[in-house]
């Protein structure tokens, strides 16, 4: 692959990606609502993809050893933990990630 065919497969990837992000605010703009099941869909999927990450997240966890599932649920307490007080997805989860990284590499 040259450095052409390079740059006009990341120049078609960007496009097809903005198309992608802008198009619903170009269909449903301020004067037409989105459908009902665009609504529906928008409150049930976060939830599902955040089971699914969870799951994603913690299905290699191996319970023959403490350094195999201390760290995660430490980690995942962290995450529950600071939901519960701050209501702030973002700043639970930098934590999680944060306090997982950390007792793996220093502590397990």
């Amino acid at each position: 692959m040259t450095e052409i065919d390079a740059l006009l497969t990341v120049a078609v990837i960007a496009l097809v990606t903005a198309a992608i992000r802008f198009f619903p605010f170009i269909v449903w703009n301020k004067n037409r609502t989105a459908p009902k099941i665009i609504e529906k869909l928008g409150k049930i999927l976060p939830y599902a993809v955040m089971g699914m990450l969870v799951v994603y997240c913690l299905k290699d966890v191996s319970f023959t050893e403490a350094a195999g599932f201390v760290p995660e649920l430490a980690a995942s307490l962290v995450v529950i933990g600071l939901y519960i007080w701050k209501r702030n997805t973002l700043i639970s989860i930098v934590a999680g990630t944060v306090s997982y990284m950390l007792l793996v590499q220093f502590v397990f």
